[in-house]
């Protein structure tokens, strides 16, 4: 630990003062001592100068000791007060810290609200292919015997079965939204995959049958969940000639 320099200046003083008053009371007694004979006026004056130069030694290390006691207690003073101005600083940056961290927190909850908001408002899309049909399965041997009876002409005149609404294999679009999120509008379009059309004139309006393809009447929404819910739209093909690409936008409000 190391000693302020207030406190070593005054130990120095002390230890000075204490050494000197040493060497005159070790004067005094070999004076005393060698004027052993003297007389008895000489030996008060020698005792009455011994009691004083004790006095002075005694009054010298209160004194030290009063001085250290006091120059410790402005130290500790000034310590206290820079202790406390310490505890002070790091309260206040505690409360700035907390105060930033519910800024950025508020900051955060409002970027990311606007975020959705303007997902919500563009939409989100989520698209699909869907495979032509299956087609139907192969005549068994006794068809197969009475199709290579019929000429050829007549073959070549026969068309191949196309699929109904019952075979087809309905896909299910979904999009994930705010759980607190209010649906505005689910926009439905289809068109065949090597078809350029845009997408503008290739909307469906639910239930609407068309091209041998049919969106269901009515959406669905899940349950929300973990702050989401899913939107979901069915949609069945059954054109054997062709694939399709269909494709959902749902679009949403949140709440203000």
């Amino acid at each position: 630990m190391l000693i302020p320099d207030s406190i070593l200046a005054a130990i120095i003083a002390g230890t000075a003062t204490l050494s000197a008053s040493f060497v005159q009371l070790r004067s005094a007694l070999l004076r005393e001592a060698a004027a052993g004979r003297a007389t008895s006026a000489s030996r008060r004056r020698n005792r009455l100068q011994l009691i004083i130069l004790i006095a002075i030694i005694g009054a010298s290390g209160v004194c030290g000791f009063a001085l250290s006691q006091w120059l410790t207690a402005g130290e500790r003073a000034a310590q206290g007060v820079m202790q406390r101005e310490l505890q002070a600083r790091v309260a206040e940056i505690s409360h700035t810290a907390s105060q930033l961290e519910l800024t950025r927190g508020s900051e955060r909850a409002d970027i990311e609200s606007g975020v959705l908001r303007r997902i919500g408002s563009d939409g989100i899309v989520v698209m699909a292919t869907v495979a032509p049909c299956r087609q139907p399965p192969a005549p068994s041997a006794g068809a197969a015997a009475a199709a290579a009876a019929v000429p050829a002409a007549d073959a070549a005149a026969t068309p191949t079965r196309a699929c109904t609404e019952a075979e087809a294999s309905p896909v299910t679009l979904c999009a994930t939204i705010p759980g607190n999120a209010s649906v505005t509008e689910v926009a439905l379009f289809s068109r065949a995959v090597d078809s350029e059309t845009p997408w503008s004139a290739s909307r469906y309006l639910p239930g609407q049958v068309s091209g041998d393809a049919r969106f269901a009447a009515t959406y669905s929404e899940s349950t929300a969940e973990a702050g989401t819910r899913q939107v979901c739209q069915g949609f069945a093909h059954w054109s054997a000639d062709h694939a399709r690409t269909v494709r959902m936008v749902v679009r949403y409000t949140l709440p203000a």
